[in-house]
């Protein structure tokens, strides 16, 4: 009886792949003639006609679709051969109930055989692990009151303070003291606390003062197990296989597809409440497989870039890269994110390796946020792990920036003049003593725009300024790659104790807090949180990733110069000047001040700062170091690894007395 069904449905798909109308056929690889699809229902939808499927694929010969009772395992309760009214047109097949509760794939027939079964490139429900896309009510996925759920309020970009974290890192250690260590639903705990009665958590986030947790990745990625989920695995997540769906094993259930939505809604919800906002870390510019993706399993060859020989072109160093610059790649990318920010409310996205991605691309990504919401923050990193196969010009790299408006970029130019090169263990920056990198640190005072003061040639990378505004701009001295801050002051400064290693920190860190852009830090790192040395930690174990906590109460002084350091920056515009025209104007620098020193002045109530004038000055050098400030009475601000937010000591007349690896702050 099985046997004689196959053979019926197996005669089906023939007749349709007779009778289908092929005019204007399209070939295999010639990608710049695809149809382009703008429906938005692919690949499933469920409305009061039923449940509808719709697949994009112009060059499969044929479609077939499974329906399944469970997320793995067992057999089809259902084989359908899709059908379309001509190659321009995508394949679909309809069911006049709901299959709610049930799952589903596709499988293409292609170039003389099947390929695998996959759940779709659109896939935003599925089960456990990702192998079978789920058919959910997606409303009743929302938790209690997400209607009521809003971002918190948000004036410009340089108001934001960003705390990048890793769901496992930041809750999964004994002392987080959290019920959901390493799930979503940790971030949705209030009142925890560590074994010293320090607060940890969501509460550790609003003691500290940032306004935005950029969590890395959280879709649905490949190399963990989630049908193992108290084995010891990690990994960073930078491996997509399902975009548009959580990872399921930071749910408490991986099994229930409804469950993984729910649970991340419930942690945007949590931290709204709390005043902070929510940026999700998208990885479009390659998938964790090539020919097996689901994209190549769907649509072969055409998500992707390749060499002249046809191989796979591999900007990522992870095995492929995926090409923007096609009409449907660019649909999927701008729709994904449009999605998460919709569906989840997320309000920001961090692109990975953003350079391997066009231009254009971004700037689409940009204009359908800002009809949603234009605060929603977007920003990447401007470069690629190798050249992209498509022009220099056309990439959304750093030295474009200032094609993208609305776009964000990482300064390395900042990071490695602070602290010294990414890859380079011992190598020094100026909060370490290295002499030279006082034009790196300037360019990234002013956001790297351009400013009269700064000598572009002695700049370490960029040799131009390249954003329009300082929004532009993120600025920050380490993150979830290559060594963290504390590890990297270990390593560069062998002979220094931990008191003066936290000093070079908060040198460092003050450079970033004060200067215009965005600032961005790496979880863990006010409590002086290190990863044993590891380099690359992306699958470490938990204990060279897991944040103890205990580290709180023994580095409180440290903890307490960050958050004083954040509530400075919050509480004085003069920091956070939005536009080139504001920086110029307001921001000058000191000249003649002694080598490894820089030093400026922020005049005129910047920004309507309370302030009318703001002296800033960093020594890298072991010395104590004098320059020349305007006549006057001074408030102490910061001096010499402390700060005061009131000011309580002054100091008069037109010299001041910077402390050795350290800065000073005067204000009146």
């Amino acid at each position: 009886m099985k046997q004689l069904k196959q053979f019926a449905l197996l005669a089906v798909a023939l007749l349709t792949m007779l009778t289908s109308c092929q005019t204007t056929p399209v070939a295999d690889g010639d990608y710049d003639n695809y149809p382009v699809y703008e429906g938005d229902d692919l690949e499933m939808t469920v409305d009061e006609r039923g449940t509808n499927f719709t697949l994009w694929s112009p060059t499969a010969d044929s479609v077939m679709l499974r329906i399944y009772n469970d997320g793995v395992g067992g057999e089809p309760i259902d084989v359908r051969y899709m059908e379309r009214k001509s190659q321009q047109e995508p394949w679909r097949t309809a069911f006049e109930e709901a299959l709610y509760g049930k799952f589903y794939t596709f499988s293409i027939h292609h170039q003389g055989e099947w390929l695998a079964e996959t759940p779709g490139a659109y896939a935003r429900a599925v089960g456990v692990n990702g192998r079978r896309a789920a058919i959910i009510d997606m409303n009743a996925t929302d938790p209690e009151g997400w209607e009521s759920d809003v971002r918190p309020a948000l004036n410009q970009f340089t108001d934001i303070i960003i705390y990048e974290m890793h769901h496992r890192d930041f809750s999964i250690h004994a002392s987080a003291g959290n019920q959901y260590g390493g799930k979503f639903l940790a971030l949705t705990q209030e009142g925890t606390r560590s074994p010293e009665g320090e607060m940890t958590g969501i509460d550790h986030l609003k003691e500290l003062g940032i306004t935005h947790v950029h969590i890395l990745p959280s879709y649905d990625y490949g190399s963990v197990n989630e049908s193992r989920p108290d084995s010891a695995q990690y990994n960073w997540g930078y491996d997509p296989v399902n975009y548009n769906t959580p990872e399921g094993s930071y749910s408490t259930n991986a099994f229930d597809p409804a469950t993984r939505i729910r649970e991340m809604k419930q942690m945007v919800q949590a931290l709204h409440r709390n005043g902070i906002r929510v940026i999700l870390d998208v990885v479009y510019n390659h998938t964790y497989i090539n020919d097996g993706s689901n994209f190549s399993l769907t649509t072969p060859g055409y998500y992707y870039r390749h060499k002249d020989d046809g191989s796979y072109a591999d900007a990522s160093a992870c095995g492929n890269e995926t090409a923007s610059e096609r009409e449907m790649v660019r649909n999927y990318i701008v729709n994904s994110v449009k999605y998460w920010a919709e569906e989840y409310h997320f309000d920001g996205f961090r692109f990975d390796l953003m350079g391997i991605h066009d231009i254009e691309t971004m700037k689409a990504v940009r204009a359908e946020l800002d009809k949603i919401d234009p605060t929603i923050f977007v920003y990447g990193e401007g470069w690629a792990a190798q050249a992209p196969v498509i022009a220099g010009d056309d990439c959304a790299m750093k030295a474009n920036a200032y094609k993208m408006p609305g776009v964000a970029v990482f300064s390395d130019d900042l990071r490695d003049g602070v602290k010294g090169h990414f890859s380079q263990a011992t190598g020094r920056g100026f909060a370490t003593g290295e002499k030279g990198c006082e034009e790196s640190v300037k360019f990234g005072i002013v956001g790297a725009i351009q400013h009269p003061q700064i000598n572009y040639e002695l700049v370490n990378y960029s040799k131009a300024p390249y954003t329009n505004h300082p929004t532009q701009v993120i600025n920050y001295v380490s993150c979830h790659d290559d060594m963290c801050l504390t590890d990297k002051l270990r390593a560069s400064m062998p002979d220094a104790d931990e008191k003066t290693l936290q000093r070079y920190a908060r040198l460092a860190q003050t450079i970033v807090f004060t200067s215009q852009g965005v600032p961005f830090m790496f979880t863990g790192e006010e409590i002086f949180r290190d990863k044993k040395g590891v380099h690359n930690s992306y699958c470490s174990p938990d204990e060279v990733n897991a944040i103890d906590w205990s580290l709180k109460h023994s580095n409180r002084e440290q903890f307490n110069y960050y958050r004083d350091l954040i509530q400075l920056r919050k509480s004085h515009p003069a920091f956070r000047l939005a536009t080139a025209e504001l920086v110029n104007n307001h921001l000058q620098f000191i000249e003649g001040t002694p080598e490894q020193v820089v030093a400026y002045t922020l005049n005129g109530h910047a920004g309507g700062d309370e302030w009318e004038q703001i002296v800033v000055a960093f020594n890298g050098s072991d010395k104590a170091a004098d320059i020349t400030i305007p006549e006057g009475q001074w408030k102490v601000i910061a001096h010499d690894a402390t700060i005061d937010l009131e000011g309580k000591n002054t100091i008069e007349g037109s010299h001041a007395t910077v402390a050795p690896s350290a800065a000073l702050i005067l204000a009146r």
